[in-house]
C-alpha cells in the first residue's frame, strides 16, 4: 500500500474519533414525566451559546444549558423526573460566577480531551462548580438526599485568583450514587495561598475517583457521614487533606507529594471532643512530606474512640513523622529515607490476644493473590469508551424500546442487546424508563452504558410470586456462564407489587480483565412510574399489617454460586424510604426481601464504595464464598421494623441461607429480629476496609439511636457465622445498635466500650 494511502487512512481514522463519542451521537433521551414533550435530556453547552475559547465569559450559556427544561433547582427538594447530561466539548471556558448545576444532573466532559473551566481573576461565587448552594443560611438540597449526581473530565483553573483571595473549585456535600471523576484541580503554589481544591461540609457519600490537586492551601477539606476515595494525587499543597469530620472514610490509592502535611484529621482536638471519627488509608505513598497524618488523639480521647487510624502498605519518602499526636508528639515515626508502613493503627482493637486500647503496628491483613494488581488491591475505573468512535454505539431508543414507563419494552431492549453484542457495539441506553415484564439477559460480551440513569423497570405478574422469584435483568443465562460484561450508569427498579422480583442475578464466569459494574444502582420505588410512592404506601406507623400492594422486590442483588470475578464500583442497591419526587419527601413504607447476596464458591468480587438499604432480612450477606473485597459499605436498616419486625412479610428460605431470627433471637433481650447490616457464613479471606453499619429507627421514631438513649434502635446488626476464616473487618462503625459484633451467637463488641463522635467504632477486627 501507497504511503499516501496509508496517510489518508489514518487521517480518516482520526476524524472519524474527534471529539469525544458522547458529543457526536444522536440523542434521543426521552424524561416521561418532565412534563414537556421536548425535554432536552443531553444538553451541549455549545449549543446554549458557551464559547470554549478561553476568551468569552461563558457562565450564562453554560448555566442557561443547564437549566434549559426547568429542572429542579433553586428552592426545589428533589425529582426523577428532569434528568440532564450537560456536555462540555474540548476547550477552555472562562468562567466569571459559579456554574449551578441542578438536582439529577450530569456534568461531563470530552473524556479524550477534558475541557477546563478557567475562573476569572474577580470571579464571584462558592466553587467553580457549586453542587449545592447557600441561597439562604442552609443549603438548596438537604445534603444527606442529593443522589444521583456525577461531575467527570474536567480540569478546574483557579490560578487567575488572587492567591490571598478565597477560592473553592468544586462545593460538593452530597449523598449516596454521587461521584466525581477525572478531574484535575490546578491553584496558586504560593506561600500566601488560601485556595481549596475540594470542599465537602455535610452528606452521606459517594464516591471520589481518579482525582489531581495541584497547589493550594487544601487540596481536599471535608467533612461527611462516609465516603470512599480512590486514587487522589495531590502536589505542591501545603495540606494535601483536611478532615472535617466524618464517623468513617476509606483512601485508597492516595499519592501525596511535596505537601507539609499528608491528612490532618486533628479537628476539635483543641477541645479534646475530637471531630473525626474514624480512617482507613491503604495502598497509599507519601514523598517529601514532613508529617505523614496529624492526629488529636491520645490513650483518653474523647470519645473513647475517635480519631481512629488504621494503616497499611504506606510507602514513605522522605517523611520524617508518619503520625504525629497532640503537641507535635510523635506516635510513629518516619524516615528521611524511604520506608513502608505494613500496618499500623490506633482505636479499639478486636484481633485475638490483642490488648483493646492500642496504638501501634498490627498483622497486616493477607491478602489473596487473586484480590491484587501489582501488590495493591485490584481497581479499575469505570470505562468511558473515549477511544471509540459514534459508529460503536447502537442506540436503544432508535432500535425501537419506548422509555415511556407504560409501553411493554422488553422485546424491543433485548432485541437491542443482542444486536450490540452481534455488531461488537456498546449498547447506549437513552434516558428513559423501560417497562419489561420478562427477564432481560445480558450475554457475555454486552458493554452498555445510560444517559444520566435511565431505569430498567419490572412489571406484572411474571415477577410477583415470592414462592417462585424470577430476575429482572440475569448476567449469563446459567451459573457459572464464561464472559465478560461492562456496565454503567443506569438503575434496575419494579413499578407496583413486585414480591418475586431479583433485580439483578449476576451468573457471568469471567476469566482475565474482571467484569464491572459501575455506577449501576437498584433503586426500588419512591418516584416516578414506580406506582410505590406516597399515594399507594404511605408509612403506617405503629401499624404491622403489610399492605400486599408495597412487597416490592424480592431482593436487590444474587450473585450465584458458579459465578466469579466481578468488579463493582459506587454501586448502591436501595431501597426508598421515602419519595423522592414528594416536595416534602414524605416517607414511605416498602418492602424487599434482601440486599445483597453473594454466595460464589470461587470469588474474587470487589466491592469499592457500596451500600445497601432498607432490604427486610439483611443488607449484605455472603455464604460459603471466599475472595471477597469490601471498601466502605453502608447499610441501613429498614425504618419500619420492629413494627413488622424482620419475620415478616419474607419467610426465610433455607436454600438461600436466609436467617431465621427465630433460632437465633430466642432468650436474646430487645430488637434481635432486624435486618442485618453485614452477615458471613462460611467464608473465607473476607477483607472489610470501611463499614457503616447504620440503624437509626424504630418504628419510624429517632429517639433509639443516641448513645444517651442506649442505641436500641436493634440489639445486632454484624454477624460472623460458622467456619468462617480470615474475616477482618477495618473501622467497623455501628449506631442504634448495642452488639456491634457477634461471632456465632456470641457478642463480640458492645456499643458503650466504644464510643465514637455518633457512631461507636472498632477500629480493628480479625477473625482469628
Amino acid at each position: 500500500m501507497r504511503l499516501s494511502t496509508v496517510l489518508l487512512a489514518a487521517a480518516s481514522l482520526v476524524s472519524t474519533v474527534q471529539g469525544h463519542w458522547l458529543g457526536n451521537i444522536p440523542h434521543r433521551g426521552f424524561a416521561p414525566f418532565a412534563g414537556q414533550a421536548n425535554y432536552p435530556v443531553f444538553r451541549n453547552v455549545k449549543d446554549y451559546g458557551a464559547r470554549g475559547d478561553g476568551v468569552t465569559d461563558d457562565t450564562a450559556a453554560i448555566n442557561a444549558a443547564i437549566n434549559a427544561g426547568n429542572p429542579c433547582n433553586r428552592g426545589c427538594t428533589s425529582t426523577t423526573m428532569t434528568p440532564a447530561v450537560v456536555y462540555f466539548p474540548a476547550g477552555t471556558y472562562l468562567i466569571s460566577s459559579s456554574i449551578l448545576p441542578a438536582y439529577f444532573t450530569q456534568l461531563v466532559g470530552d473524556a479524550s480531551s477534558p475541557p477546563t473551566l478557567k475562573a476569572t481573576a474577580n470571579f464571584a461565587g462558592f466553587g467553580l462548580i457549586d453542587g449545592n448552594p447557600y441561597y439562604t443560611p442552609v443549603l438548596n438540597w438537604k445534603s444527606v438526599n442529593v443522589f444521583f449526581r456525577s461531575i467527570r473530565n474536567f480540569v478546574l483553573d483557579t490560578t487567575a485568583i488572587p492567591p490571598a483571595t478565597a477560592a473553592t473549585g468544586i462545593h460538593w456535600p452530597t449523598a449516596q450514587a454521587t461521584s466525581l471523576q477525572n478531574i484535575v484541580f490546578n491553584m496558586p503554589a504560593t506561600a500566601d495561598v488560601v485556595h481549596v481544591g475540594l470542599f465537602i461540609e455535610e452528606g452521606s457519600g459517594g464516591l471520589l475517583v481518579d482525582l489531581t490537586f495541584n497547589g493550594g492551601a487544601t487540596g481536599a477539606s471535608m467533612g461527611n457521614q462516609q465516603f470512599t476515595a480512590r486514587n487522589l494525587k495531590f502536589n505542591n499543597c501545603k495540606t494535601a487533606i483536611i478532615q472535617i469530620w466524618n464517623w468513617g472514610w476509606t483512601y485508597h490509592g492516595l499519592s501525596i507529594n511535596n505537601c507539609r502535611v499528608g491528612i490532618d484529621i486533628s479537628a476539635g482536638g483543641s477541645n479534646n471532643k475530637l471531630d473525626v471519627g474514624s480512617i482507613t488509608v491503604f495502598d497509599s505513598s507519601f514523598t517529601n512530606v514532613p508529617v505523614g497524618i496529624l492526629t488529636a488523639w491520645t490513650p483518653n480521647t474523647n470519645p473513647d474512640t475517635a480519631g481512629s487510624l488504621v494503616m497499611e502498605n504506606i510507602a514513605l519518602s522522605n517523611v520524617p513523622v508518619a503520625v504525629q499526636g497532640p503537641g507535635s508528639s510523635t506516635l510513629l515515626a518516619g524516615s528521611a529515607g524511604s520506608m513502608t508502613i505494613a500496618a499500623w493503627a490506633n482505636g479499639h482493637n478486636y484481633a485475638p490476644n490483642s490488648a483493646r486500647e492500642f496504638s501501634g503496628p498490627i498483622t497486616p491483613n493477607p491478602r489473596p493473590a487473586t484480590l491484587l494488581s501489582n501488590g495493591r488491591y485490584y481497581t479499575r475505573s469505570k470505562p468511558q469508551y473515549e477511544n471509540l468512535p459514534a459508529s460503536s454505539f447502537l442506540s436503544v431508543r432508535e432500535a425501537g424500546a419506548k422509555g415511556d414507563a407504560a409501553t411493554d419494552d422488553t422485546a424491543a431492549l433485548q432485541r437491542a442487546i443482542d444486536t450490540a453484542v452481534a455488531q461488537g457495539k456498546v449498547l447506549f441506553l437513552d434516558y428513559g424508563l423501560y417497562r419489561v415484564t420478562n427477564t432481560i439477559r445480558i450475554p457475555p460480551g454486552a458493554k452498555i452504558v445510560g444517559e444520566s440513569f435511565p431505569v430498567i423497570l419490572s412489571s406484572g405478574a411474571f415477577f410477583n410470586d415470592m414462592n417462585n422469584p424470577k430476575p429482572v435483568v440475569q448476567v449469563g443465562t446459567t451459573s457459572g456462564q464464561a464472559g465478560q460484561v461492562e456496565l454503567s450508569d443506569f438503575i434496575v427498579s419494579t413499578q407496583g407489587p413486585q414480591a418475586g422480583a431479583i433485580c439483578i442475578q449476576w451468573n457471568l464466569a469471567t476469566s482475565g480483565t474482571p467484569s464491572g459494574m459501575w455506577d449501576v444502582h437498584v433503586r426500588i420505588g419512591g418516584f416516578t412510574g414506580t406506582q410505590q410512592q406516597v399515594a399507594q404506601c404511605l408509612k403506617t406507623p405503629g401499624n404491622p399489617t403489610v399492605n400486599p400492594n408495597c412487597i416490592v422486590a424480592y431482593m436487590a442483588m444474587h450473585v450465584t454460586r458458579q459465578a466469579s470475578n466481578l468488579y463493582m464500583e459506587n454501586v448502591w442497591l436501595w431501597t426508598a424510604d421515602h419519595d423522592i419526587d414528594d416536595a416534602a419527601n414524605t416517607q414511605i413504607t416498602i418492602y424487599t426481601g434482601r440486599g445483597i447476596y453473594i454466595e460464589s464458591e470461587n470469588g474474587p468480587f470487589w466491592l469499592w464504595g457500596t451500600g445497601s438499604e432498607h432490604h427486610v432480612l439483611y443488607q449484605y450477606q455472603l455464604a460459603n464464598t471466599k475472595n471477597i473485597f469490601m471498601g466502605q459499605i453502608q447499610t441501613e436498616t429498614p425504618y419500619f421494623q420492629p413494627t413488622p419486625n424482620a419475620l415478616v412479610p419474607f419467610r426465610p428460605v433455607a436454600s438461600i441461607n436466609d436467617p431465621d431470627f427465630t433460632a437465633s433471637c430466642a432468650g436474646v433481650q430487645g430488637n434481635c429480629a432486624a435486618a442485618w447490616g453485614l452477615r458471613v457464613i462460611n467464608s473465607r479471606d473476607i477483607l472489610v476496609y470501611g463499614a457503616g453499619l447504620y440503624s437509626f429507627f424504630d418504628n419510624y421514631s429517632t429517639a433509639c439511636s443516641t448513645f444517651s438513649a442506649g442505641q436500641t434502635c436493634q440489639q445486632r446488626i454484624t454477624s460472623i457465622e460458622g467456619s468462617a476464616t480470615n474475616v477482618n473487618i477495618y473501622n467497623l462503625n455501628t449506631i442504634g445498635t448495642r452488639e456491634m459484633l457477634n461471632r456465632n451467637g456470641a457478642q463480640v463488641a458492645w456499643f458503650a466500650d466504644n464510643v465514637n463522635t455518633f457512631a461507636s467504632n472498632v477500629a480493628v477486627y480479625k477473625s482469628n
